[in-house]
């Protein structure tokens, strides 16, 4: 069984990234007028801080400053796309229509989210609610603007003209019509309206099913003995029934530690029956008609089924090319899943229990990762003081990727803690962009470790280059009474990745802010970052990024790395074939119609699962919200990131971590091109033929078990 709250986390981290990343491009934003800028730049004045060259970003705005701010470029995009609109067809060029709305972007961007940004970081409420007011503005303008018929028939016609001025710029012009004919506005007005109406159905649907899901306030009652192998701690933390017995909430902070560590086979089998058949009537009727809805919706817009919709402007092109995929990796792991299972299901025999069910896997893995790894997680944060870790990461980058990082001093800041750092070309003086750490806990700051884009890189027409502009944001806790802040392991892999989006983000080289940076394939995106995780299970980097708190000399030895090694794969065939099972309901459901979505769990179950069958009356189709919003279509997104991550790593880096001369060619062909490149191009010419499955089938097999 899937670890859902994770799962949830990963999904809400997505959505907050790609609104933060897209909301100021989606719409073709204007330029900012000149008044509201200068009144910004005097009250920076006022403030004496330095001004960050190069940065159009506004910190420290007023609740007033913030709605005005707003308003001027909402009003201001009305009037630039109405100019647009009103170019005569046989007078278009690409000067007249194309380059002012890709100029626009690029200059709009970063004022747009000078309006948003204090949402997630001020501590100030009455901000905050003015940020998210500016926010449902522009939201709504977004709306209109991609609505425009007019302007987008002006843009119809030039693309149609095929006067292109690069490859780059026939990406953009084919994106901004994409996204025209993704609303609808290619079809006759019956048909758009029910596109709109369609949308809106869909809408409710999937609030209607995660609401269920939220709302659910089922428990289940055991007595301590049943709870044998629950910490003190967390039997302390459960409320208790009128008898005595303990409450049982179906949510994952309560559900996992059960599946994780309780030695009651029959209570893990309870809680996993009844967590699996949550919201079961209810949510499966929502789920079936939210899929009949989004196929009509896909056949309208031109597409056979939602998921080819859905995949169509994704690295995947097809839903058959996703289908081919999950089943290769799925045949491919076969034997080592079979050999992983038998481990666990000779650990239960051990125990004279009955045969092993899906209900014990999470119990079993933990207990053979006991017997097998000496490696105690909660004790390893002692070697992560946040102090160390966060110099050794910026050390990782600087060297591989040719930078140099220089911390910027008086500049104003929207708390004491932030950090702002700009990054040079090491080599000479050139500056390539900024980014702001706002790593520690805040009151009513954003609750989780993301990277936003503040201003993109880009080459407007007759201008200097944009350099691009990043936030890192965390919630860290801060050492206390001298002691410093210990990071989990797991927050420092989630650091590395994250700042593999910022250095990502600031090196992008393409002409179109769009196409910047964040701005690329949603399944593209995470492979650098996938990539780059991989240096926190290598001896020599872990060692830089750790050292005993009391000694920091004393870093994680070489025993302990190589147990960290072997637990990231640790029954990864099994668990990998698990979300394959997920990833292939999704997919089926979205790619055929009418489908008995509770039979084809039980079907598919036992055939991906090498026989282990569906737990008895579960419904997973009831509580799985990935595939209702975030992921819908595209659960396998994490996979597909993770194996040309794993083939990129295997073939470049994994015998030359710290070479510089791999790490500028993966910086110049990878990083570079952001978003105006087709993916696959992007990496066959890093990798010198086509990505393939081979590298991750052949990492899980030489570190199994």
């Amino acid at each position: 069984m899937e670890d859902q709250r994770q799962r949830e986390k990963m999904a809400k981290e997505r959505k907050q990234r790609n609104l933060l990343a897209f909301t100021g491009t989606a719409a073709l934003l204007a330029i900012a007028v000149n008044l509201a800028i200068a009144a910004i730049n005097a009250h920076k004045k006022k403030r004496g801080k330095k001004d960050l060259f190069g940065s159009n970003v506004r910190v420290n705005l007023s609740a007033h400053e913030i709605l005005k701010l707003a308003d001027q470029i909402i009003a201001r995009s009305k009037e630039v796309h109405d100019i647009v609109a009103s170019i005569p067809l046989d007078k278009i060029t690409y000067m007249n229509v194309i380059s002012p709305l890709a100029d626009l972007e690029a200059e709009q961007f970063p004022l747009v989210q000078s309006c948003i940004l204090p949402k997630l970081v001020s501590t100030s409420d009455e901000v905050r609610k003015a940020s998210a007011e500016a926010e449902r503005r522009i939201d709504a303008h977004v709306s209109t603007c991609s609505n425009r018929e007019d302007v987008y028939r002006v843009v119809k016609a030039f693309a149609a003209r095929r006067e292109w001025t690069s490859p780059e710029a026939k990406h953009y012009v084919e994106c901004l019509v994409r996204d025209f004919e993704r609303n609808g506005l290619n079809l006759s007005m019956t048909k758009r309206e029910e596109v709109q109406r369609l949308r809106t159905q869909m809408n409710d649907l999937c609030m209607e099913y995660i609401r269920n899901l939220n709302d659910d306030d089922s428990f289940l009652c055991f007595s301590e003995t049943q709870l044998v192998g629950l910490p003190t701690e967390f039997l302390k933390s459960l409320d208790k029934a009128k008898n005595g017995r303990f409450k049982v909430s179906l949510k994952s902070h309560h559900v996992s530690p059960i599946l994780d560590l309780c030695k009651v086979g029959t209570t893990r089998r309870t809680v996993a029956m009844a967590y699996g058949q949550r919201c079961g009537g209810a949510n499966l009727d929502v789920l079936e008609k939210l899929i009949q809805l989004r196929h009509r919706f896909a056949r309208l817009l031109g597409y056979s089924n939602y998921a080819d919709y859905a995949a169509d402007f994704t690295m995947a092109k097809t839903s058959s090319k996703v289908f081919e995929f999950l089943e290769d990796i799925s045949a491919s792991l076969n034997d080592l899943a079979a050999r992983e299972l038998a481990i666990l299901k000779e650990l239960k025999i051990e125990e004279g229990d009955s045969p092993v069910g899906i209900e014990d896997l999470l119990y079993y893995v933990k207990r053979f990762e006991e017997q097998q790894f000496d490696l105690d997680l909660g004790a390893l944060r002692q070697y992560f003081p946040v102090d160390l870790v966060l110099p050794g990461i910026l050390k990782i980058y600087q060297d591989l990727l040719g930078f140099r990082f220089e911390e910027i001093e008086d500049a104003e800041v929207w708390h004491h803690d932030i950090r702002l750092f700009s990054v040079l070309e090491f080599s000479s003086k050139d500056v390539l962009g900024y980014f702001y750490l706002d790593l520690y806990y805040r009151e009513g700051k954003y609750a989780h470790t993301s990277v936003l884009a503040l201003q993109n890189g880009s080459l407007p027409f007759n201008a200097a280059r944009q350099i691009p502009v990043a936030l890192l944001i965390s919630q860290i806790q801060k050492g206390v009474g001298g002691q410093p802040g210990l990071l989990q392991f797991s927050e420092v892999v989630n650091l590395v990745h994250e700042f593999a989006h910022v250095v990502h983000h600031i090196c992008n080289r393409g002409s179109f802010a769009r196409f910047s940076g964040l701005h690329v394939d949603p399944f593209f995106v995470e492979i650098p970052a996938k990539v780059l995780e991989n240096w926190c299970y290598e001896s020599i980097p872990l060692k830089l990024i750790s050292g005993f708190h009391q000694d920091i000399t004393k870093p994680i030895n070489d025993e302990m790395c190589k147990s960290l090694k072997r637990w990231r794969h640790s029954f990864s065939a099994l668990k990998l074939k698990q979300e394959i099972l997920c990833c292939l309901f999704d997919q089926i459901i979205h790619s055929t119609e009418n489908v008995d979505i509770v039979e084809l769990f039980k079907h598919l179950h036992p055939k991906v699962m090498l026989g282990l069958p569906m737990l008895e009356g579960t419904n997973p189709a009831s509580c799985f919200p990935q595939c209702v919003i975030g992921y819908e279509a595209t659960c396998y997104s994490r996979i597909w990131s993770e194996v040309f991550a794993t083939d990129i790593f295997a073939s470049k880096f994994r015998d030359c971590l710290s070479n510089q001369h791999i790490g500028m060619q993966f910086r110049k062909k990878v990083l570079a091109p952001g978003g105006g490149k087709d993916p696959i191009e992007i990496l066959s010419d890093f990798l010198g033929r086509e990505p393939s499955i081979k590298a991750f089938v052949d990492s899980r097999t030489e570190l199994s078990l």
